[in-house]
């Protein structure tokens, strides 16, 4: 993990059982309490404070170069991570109040009993990751996965991704050969020829096809890789904060100035290009400015309208024998911050 402070302050969030303020003192409420209105403190008290899980560095950047970092009502320490799996067991020890991942996080936190609830999204119109082939081989269909060798990242949304693209092209695990990996070990495994497939999200994507051209780098064409449904980003937040009224004030305002940001980079694209495409992530401001054309636009949905969504793709991995059993998706969520969503977005 890589470290980074900020100042700020914050206003948030939970599920079944949630905190109510009474008299000043706090009381556990039943689930039905969450439609009557706020149940946390409007302003963030202050001294509070927030461990954010990040991934590559994106949600620092983002709220820095857009300027909401100020904004913040609450201490935010960031720590960085690659992949749901090590940003899940930040959460079991203790170390996260709130952190950024894609869709099976949350199925598998679920799966192994952990409330880690989901306060917020962002859905873009573009994949999620791009198809990438190792050096020498050539693919240009689906359905030429069968029989090669693919990176199988469980518990990362690249899991769903690929059961996806499989069930696409007609296929299935037994047509192919996953091989279990960590997701930090997904681009060094494509470019050495460990695997012959990989799905690489954003910059790992762009960088390997720039750095590896002249050794036959290449990826499965857009349109194919368009084929396979990605589901949304998440911030989700532990059981824990979501049961102190402070912390929860925190996660609702860091909802807010998230919300603001990702708003932000689309309306100033050549300055969120300039500090996380090119300073940030060393790439060139042209490559900043295709990875970004191809997110395509952003969306904050409502949590209520990801149940099936996110019910689809806990189906999806049980089917694929990766779960012990079938889970009910809608425990995944707080539905409580959808006031704040809709606050922000209508």
């Amino acid at each position: 993990m890589n470290f980074s402070s900020k100042s700020q302050r914050n206003a948030g969030p939970t599920r079944r059982r949630v905190l109510a303020l009474t008299g000043g003192l706090l009381a556990v409420a039943p689930i039905g309490a969450r439609a009557a209105g706020r149940l946390w403190p409007a302003t963030v008290p202050a001294s509070t404070s927030l461990a954010v899980g990040d991934q590559n560095e994106v949600l620092q950047t983002l709220l820095a170069a857009s300027g909401q970092a100020t904004a913040l009502q609450s201490k935010v320490t960031y720590a960085n991570f690659l992949g749901g799996p090590a940003v899940l067991e930040a959460f079991r020890a203790g170390a996260l109040d709130i952190a950024t991942v894609g869709n099976t996080p949350p199925v598998q936190a679920q799966a192994a009993g952990e409330r880690i609830l989901i306060v917020a999204a962002v859905q873009s119109s573009g994949p999620a990751y791009g198809i990438a082939v190792r050096p020498g081989l050539k693919l240009t269909h689906l359905e030429e996965l069968r029989g090669r060798s693919i990176a199988y990242g469980e518990g990362t949304a690249r899991q769903p991704f690929v059961l996806s693209a499989l069930k696409l092209a007609g296929l299935t695990r037994r047509d192919v050969t996953l091989v279990p990996l960590r997701a930090a070990d997904f681009p060094d495994a494509i470019r050495s020829g460990q695997v012959d497939v990989a799905a690489l999200n954003e910059p790992h994507f762009s960088r390997y096809l720039a750095d590896y051209a002249d050794r036959g780098a290449s990826a499965l064409p857009p349109a194919e890789t368009a084929r396979v449904p990605s589901g949304p980003e998440y911030l989700y937040a532990s059981d824990t904060a979501l049961h102190d009224s402070a912390k929860t004030a925190a996660i609702a305002d860091f909802v807010t100035r998230w919300i603001a940001a990702r708003r932000w980079s689309k309306t100033h694209p050549r300055e969120w290009i300039d500090a996380y495409y090119v300073r940030r992530q060393r790439l060139s401001a042209a490559d900043g400015q295709k990875i970004e054309d191809a997110f395509g636009e952003l969306t904050f949905p409502s949590l209520r309208s990801l149940i099936e969504k996110q019910q689809a793709i806990a189906d999806l991995i049980y089917e694929a024998g990766d779960l012990p059993k079938r889970l009910d998706a809608r425990d995944e969520f707080d539905f409580r911050f959808d006031d704040v969503i809709a606050a922000n977005v209508n």
